[in-house]
């Protein structure tokens, strides 16, 4: 949204993930640009209440942090389902976790994970 010469950049999370899948900060973003990182992605997540991810994410290989804004999420791991109802509710994961989730509620999530990998993303999720 607005970058000055200071290299501050200054944005609102809806507009700005809008544009990138939900993702607000990570590898995928120009070069050059202040939101560029290897080491980190941080996502701002929006889920209508029902919504599923499309598939389990297999094969995992970031650590992840997702923290609930609102509503209430579900994050669906092998043998064991994680309910976030709260805000500050969050869940961390590491690599080689597969999982899923269910918004149960109109939900806003942010997700951060690392590092950030180029080429690596699943398709229908």
């Amino acid at each position: 949204m607005e970058r000055d010469e200071q290299g501050i950049y200054v944005g609102k999370a809806a507009a700005d993930a809008a544009g990138d899948r939900g993702w607000l900060l990570g590898h995928f973003k120009p070069s050059g640009d202040l939101r560029h990182s290897d080491e980190v992605e941080v996502k701002w997540g929006v889920h209508p209440k029902d919504e599923r991810r499309a598939r389990w994410t297999s094969g995992e290989k970031r650590t992840a942090l997702l923290v609930l804004i609102s509503g209430r999420f579900r994050l669906e791991f092998p043998g064991r389902d994680v309910l976030l109802t709260e805000p500050g509710d969050y869940v961390v994961w590491g690599r080689g976790v597969d999982h899923s989730w269910h918004a149960e509620e109109e939900s806003v999530v942010m997700t951060v994970r690392w590092p950030s990998i180029p080429g690596y993303a699943v398709e229908g999720a």
